[in-house]
């Protein structure tokens, strides 16, 4: 093991310094709680794993006379680190658009003022929004999306993902960050148009009422029912929203497997 590393020791950093800055941005992974050293664990086991199968013969002239510590060298490491922080940022993208469905109908739902930190998207994220993102952070483990993602896409992203690419296909990067921004907000109105619907019917239903009887104290009435209902609307659509996420996050991938292609075809 050890002498597989020493002698491909500069194609195993490469492939370190992609992996780990992929962790750093992945949803799950890069949250607080897990340990640094645990990261850098799972970087070196899966940098490992990798070695056999990636094919970085068009770095060869930029490794120097010694193999590494050149100019060319460093400006791959870096270019490394920033391909892994694209790949993890557009999954973190892909789940964003779930937390966010929660803060669409939260407002209406009452639950406004229940923002808290969120550990997996790191940031203040209303309850309904940290509850989608478990959701689909259940099925991405529970559907082997995170070997999938460590193992067949990120093997096959060296064949066409590398900082020489990138440079050349920057318009088409930029096109599929833009895109994946678009669909984010896409899916989030997609997963609480249901709710949304529904809470402004009972809304417009309560001004209404509350004008044909003044005397009925419906406001303090009106959030238990907008809280019940969006209970009962999530628990019916509960089967639907997961084969949704579900569609979502391979969608998602089958994206960023197509950007690797157009990379390699420079976007025909």
């Amino acid at each position: 093991m050890l002498d597989r590393i020493l002698l491909n020791a500069p194609v195993y950093l490469l492939i370190c310094v992609r992996c780990f800055a992929v962790i750093m941005t992945l949803p799950l992974f890069s949250i607080r709680s897990v340990s640094r050293m645990a990261k850098l664990a799972l970087t070196g086991y899966i940098a490992f794993i990798v070695l056999p199968h990636v094919n970085l013969s068009v770095y060869a002239p930029y490794f120097g006379n010694n193999g590494a510590f050149s100019i060319e060298y460093i400006m791959l490491i870096i270019g490394e680190g920033l391909i892994g922080i694209l790949m993890g940022f557009y999954v973190a993208v892909i789940f964003a658009a779930f937390s966010t469905a929660g803060q669409f109908f939260a407002f209406q739902m009452g639950f406004s003022a229940s923002e808290v930190y969120d550990a997996l998207s790191q940031v203040e994220n209303p309850l309904m929004g940290q509850f989608f993102n478990l959701i689909a952070m259940l099925i991405f483990l529970q559907a082997d999306w995170a070997q999938i993602l460590f193992g067949r896409a990120f093997v096959s992203s060296y064949e066409s993902f590398n900082a020489i690419s990138i440079i050349s296909g920057r318009e088409i990067t930029v096109n599929f960050l833009l895109t994946g921004l678009t669909d984010l907000f896409a899916d989030a109105f997609i997963i609480a148009l249901p709710i949304m619907g529904t809470l402004i019917l009972i809304s417009v239903t309560m001004g209404i009422l509350s004008k044909a009887a003044p005397q009925m104290n419906l406001l303090s009435e009106g959030f238990p029912i907008m809280i019940l209902t969006s209970f009962f609307i999530i628990a019916a659509l509960m089967p639907s929203l997961c084969d949704f996420f579900g569609r979502a996050i391979s969608i998602g991938f089958h994206n960023l497997e197509s950007l690797m292609t157009k990379v390699i075809t420079g976007g025909a």
